[in-house]
């Protein structure tokens, strides 16, 4: 037997055989756990980008649900006092007429009684006004505005070259809306292109 077939035994050889088996299994428990662990971590990602979507779609709804109610509430607070405010628009009207027949003359010429009382005339529209406006009611004057048939009802046409047709060019009566509602449309005559007519106006619209 030569010196190379002495270097190892049976018995040596087994034991290495035995030794390199044990870190083959040792090494594959290692890859296993690896891959076991990012698995895990894989699954925890997505739980995770799970709950965040669910968080947000949550945190949508409740704003979303938020609005409504705000709008809700709105909407009914509206509603509930736009009969009464619809109702004092004729009162509105009448004191705007009254103060717009005085005669500027006249009011100089008036003694100190008849005075007073366009005075107190004046200052009762003026606090009509602020109630109305205190709760949300709001006047529609469009003047030299773009009609918007949500808001305004054309009572004639207007031969008018210098502005764009459908601008309202005259407002017969002011109109009154509350927050989106209108509680009455403001009557206005609008322009139009002149026409070969001697530029009278259509009042037939």
């Amino acid at each position: 037997m030569n010196s190379d077939e002495k270097k190892h035994s049976p018995l040596e050889s087994a034991q290495a055989a035995n030794e390199n088996v044990a870190e083959a299994r040792q090494g594959g428990a290692y890859v296993d756990e690896r891959i076991g662990l990012e698995v895990q971590i894989a699954d925890l990602e997505t739980q995770v980008a799970a709950l965040k979507d669910k968080y947000l779609r949550a945190h949508a709804e409740m704003e979303n649900t938020r609005r409504r109610a705000e709008k809700d509430v709105a909407d009914a607070r509206n509603f509930s006092i736009a009969g009464f405010a619809r109702d004092m628009l004729a009162v509105a009207d009448n004191l705007g007429r009254a103060l717009s027949a005085i005669d500027p003359a006249v009011r100089e010429a008036a003694d100190s009684t008849l005075q007073t009382l366009l005075e107190g005339v004046e200052l009762t529209n003026r606090e009509l006004a602020k109630t109305l406006d205190k709760h949300g009611v709001r006047l529609l004057n469009p003047m030299d505005q773009k009609f918007d048939p949500n808001f305004h009802q054309a009572m004639f046409e207007i031969p008018d070259d210098t502005v764009p047709a459908g601008t309202v060019k005259q407002v017969v009566q002011p109109g009154y809306a509350i927050g989106e509602r209108v509680l009455r449309p403001a009557m206005v005559g609008i322009t139009k292109k002149a026409a070969a007519n001697g530029g009278e106006v259509d009042r037939t619209a």
